[in-house]
């Protein structure tokens, strides 16, 4: 890996080589935190978990050949290893290092909601013109962040990077290790509130990316959002904004539901247009395809590469995926879920046909509000006519009262999950459309699973 020598590792995360006489230049091949990962010549940075702590695998790591380990701890056996006082910081610290090593661009994306679907989309855009690493499934933490970083070779050219936090801070560690040149911002909506207060602390905390963004960075924003339409600049620098409205400098036209088959629309921002066909449904998926249309613009794209991409786009599991069994057809969208994207899902279950049937479970992670934010959806299905609602969890047991009490035409309630799957073939008919949503702590994917 690039500058990555023991030496520089240890300068970086401030740490003491031990035991690293003969090998201080040597440069890694690869650093990891799991010990079934190690390869020889690699990194091990011993993590301390909840249930695992990685210094219980430093001499056996030593005998894979890695060539060195991180450890906080003064170790009493001889083998190569940096000492330092915190094995998370020092793994931070040492991405930073190596990010600023390569020649390369990133793009930081954050946001409240579809943040995975966006950095997918822009992902599948560049690629029509670039080599581009993303980041694979949720490392996109204080953990995964650095470990997607560390994936990062000479031949790659931009990295797409998404970013989540939950905590003021969490962003400004984020944004120091990847210190993007363009950054995105899907939207503001209420996640962690118990953390960020309301939609004003998330809006603080997702917009201290800019604090540390390459110079002549790029910042680009859902002008949709009434939160982020009115950020105006960030010292000199103007945001470039996306959306369904004509306001916005990159935006769709003669939007069509395609149902569950997708969604066609036209492309514009200032002088050009495409028509675009979206094999996924939702019309926040256009949302997201405008995100990835403003990126590549940035990076000198023209309108046919980005619709190429755009159009090459496939479904990420768990996260609006179409599942056609000989029974029923499921909108798998049980990766995450808010209120936001809740009812995101809900609108795209209206445009399906057959009888529509949405099972919903708990949102986490929304604050003092959480009971009647869990009521708001309930009303929502009631409004959309929902044909039948079946809710699970203790939270959802606000969604269900509240729908029941707005007129939803059919409504279950269950406690458990169990509760529900013993009953499911019973309650479920021939050719139902179903969406499946909820937080992923729900682990709502045992639903889909069992009625697939």
């Amino acid at each position: 890996m690039k500058n990555l020598s023991l030496i520089n590792i240890a300068k970086a995360c401030k740490g003491i080589l031990k035991n690293c006489e003969n090998l201080k230049d040597k440069e890694v091949s690869d650093i990891v935190i799991d010990s079934r990962k190690v390869t020889e010549g690699c990194l091990f940075v011993a993590i301390k978990g909840n249930r695992v702590d990685g210094h219980d695998f430093i001499e056996e790591v030593t005998e894979k050949n890695v060539l060195c380990s991180v450890s906080e701890k003064e170790l009493n056996i001889n083998v190569p290893y940096i000492l330092v006082e915190s094995t998370t910081d020092a793994l931070m610290d040492i991405a930073a290092f190596y990010r600023k090593s390569l020649d390369i661009k990133v793009v930081g994306i954050t946001g409240s909601v579809g943040k995975t679907s966006t950095k997918e989309m822009i992902a599948t855009v560049l690629e029509e013109k670039y080599n581009v690493l993303k980041t694979e499934g949720n490392f996109n933490n204080q953990i995964g962040l650095p470990l997607t970083i560390f994936r990062l070779r000479e031949e790659h050219e931009i990295a797409v990077l998404e970013m989540g936090i939950s905590h003021f801070g969490d962003m400004e560690e984020l944004a120091a290790i990847a210190t993007p040149d363009v950054c995105v911002i899907t939207n503001i909506g209420y996640c962690h509130l118990e953390n960020l207060i309301d939609r004003d602390g998330v809006l603080k905390a997702k917009t201290a990316m800019f604090k540390y963004m390459e110079k002549g960075g790029k910042i680009i924003l859902n002008g949709d959002d009434d939160k982020l339409s009115g950020v105006r600049d960030y010292e000199g620098i103007k945001p470039v904004f996306f959306g369904l409205d004509n306001k916005n400098s990159v935006y769709a036209d003669n939007v069509k539901p395609l149902g569950m088959k997708g969604t066609s629309f036209t492309l514009k921002d200032n002088s050009t247009s495409a028509d675009v066909t979206l094999i996924i449904p939702g019309i926040h998926m256009v949302s997201n395809a405008l995100a990835a249309t403003a990126v590549g613009k940035t990076f000198n794209m023209n309108l046919n590469e980005i619709k190429n991409g755009i159009e090459k786009l496939d479904s990420v599991k768990g996260r609006n995926t179409i599942i056609e069994t000989e029974k029923y057809t499921i909108l798998d969208d049980c990766y995450n879920a808010n209120p936001v994207s809740t009812k995101a899902s809900i609108d795209l279950l209206t445009y399906a046909d057959g009888r529509k049937v949405a099972i919903l479970g708990d949102m986490f992670e929304l604050g003092e509000n959480e009971a009647q934010l869990h009521a708001q959806v309930g009303i929502y299905c009631a409004e959309k006519n929902i044909d039948y609602l079946i809710c699970i969890g203790k939270l959802s047991k606000n969604t269900y009262e509240a729908a029941m009490k707005n007129g939803i035409k059919k409504a279950d309630y269950f406690s458990e999950k169990a509760e529900f799957l013993e009953k499911a073939k019973q309650l479920l008919e021939v050719n139902d459309q179903i969406l499946i949503k909820a937080s992923h702590g729900m682990n709502f994917s045992e639903i889909t699973k069992n009625i697939i």
